[in-house]
């Protein structure tokens, strides 16, 4: 829950300077999502427990995901 918190405030701050030009703050702080997403991972796995680690992986996947296009959003609008 965290790290999709994180991804919301990362698009929220991106949102507040246009979207389609993207955040190198908004990206890095949906990028760090995938810490506790990480973190949930490892309890997934120490519990063996499916569930809680696909929504991990997917928590990792978005945060990176987010992250990422927010910061190269950015970049291609300053060229």
């Amino acid at each position: 829950m965290i790290a999709v918190g994180l991804v919301v405030v990362g698009l929220v701050i991106a949102a507040l300077g246009g979207l389609r030009h993207g955040s190198i703050l908004g990206g890095v702080i949906a990028g760090l999502g995938a810490i506790p997403a990480c973190f949930g991972m490892w309890k997934g796995i120490q519990q063996e427990t499916q569930g809680t680690l696909a929504i991990s992986v997917g928590s990792v996947l978005l945060s990176l995901a987010v992250g990422g296009v927010l910061i190269a959003l950015r970049v291609i609008s300053w060229l």
